[in-house]
């Protein structure tokens, strides 16, 4: 796994790069885990714009991902690796001895032919599944559950990974990527080793097509519009603003917090991230 860069024939491959896609073994996905996605281009369900900047973009099929790994004590062999093109990291496609087929997220590592298992009685070894409380401490996992049986919500993206540094009580302490400390349930499960494709945070778009192909479609600054359209705007010549940065509704923004108070969730950050 590592990035590529392009012989500059056009403007837009001057800059640009790329995945090698190495480690890529299945051109096409597994059909029967395929679901149809339709667009929203940013609008809600009466036709309102509530998520600017969107629309357009290659047309998509999702693929089903297991992320509660709730196949307990049934091995699986690693059929293929495959690119997914809703996310940044690479997902691989097991292949159970009941017969059952599902995709997984494929951690740093992993190789086709590489047999894995979920629950408590599995190995702690690269891809397996298993509680917190059956996993050693200092250990990097990824996957993990907030709430037993609900599947993997945190540490799923291209190259991210969670470490686990003591249990006390019911509770286990990880550390985040953003370094938060957080305590998650000792029965919560998570998965051995770190997210795949650690390279994507270095791919560069190269030029602003590329962009459009993901559904992102430009975005003006507020100094650039008149002032009938953004407090920002007007101003004799190039101004900075004058004020601080908000949106167009006047709302401050950047490191305006916006995140509700869940004291469900809140009770369970030991050390915040900033």
């Amino acid at each position: 796994m590592s990035l590529k860069t392009y012989r500059p024939i056009t403007p837009g491959q001057r800059f640009k790069t790329g995945s090698t896609f190495e480690e890529i073994s299945a051109k096409k996905p597994h059909k029967p885990l395929l679901v149809a996605l339709k667009k929203s281009g940013g609008r809600n369900n009466n036709g309102h714009v509530t998520s600017r900047h969107r629309g357009g973009g290659h047309k998509r099929f999702y693929r089903v991902i297991d992320f509660r790994r709730d196949k307990h004590g049934i091995p699986a062999k690693i059929a293929t690796i495959e690119y997914d093109p809703n996310r940044g990291a690479r997902i691989a496609l097991l292949h159970y001895r009941d017969g059952e087929k599902r995709y997984i997220i494929a951690p740093l590592g992993l190789q086709v032919g590489q047999e894995l298992m979920s629950g408590p009685k599995a190995e702690v070894k690269l891809g397996n599944c298993l509680p917190l409380s059956n996993i050693p401490l200092g250990t990097e996992i990824h996957n993990i559950e907030l709430k037993p049986g609900r599947g993997g919500q945190i540490a799923r993206g291209a190259g991210t990974s969670v470490q686990l540094m003591a249990k006390e009580g019911k509770f286990a302490l990880i550390k985040l990527p953003s370094g938060e400390i957080r305590q998650v349930f000792l029965d919560c499960h998570a998965t051995i080793g770190q997210v795949g494709n650690v390279e994507h945070e270095g791919i560069s778009k190269g030029k602003a097509g590329r962009n459009r192909w993901l559904g992102r479609r430009p975005r003006v600054r507020g100094v650039a519009m008149n002032p009938v359209d953004h407090p920002l705007g007007g101003g004799e010549g190039k101004s900075s603003g004058g004020r601080h940065p908000c949106t167009p509704w006047g709302k401050p923004t950047k490191g305006y917090k916006t995140r509700k108070r869940r004291k469900d969730s809140d009770r369970f950050i030991v050390k915040r991230r900033s």
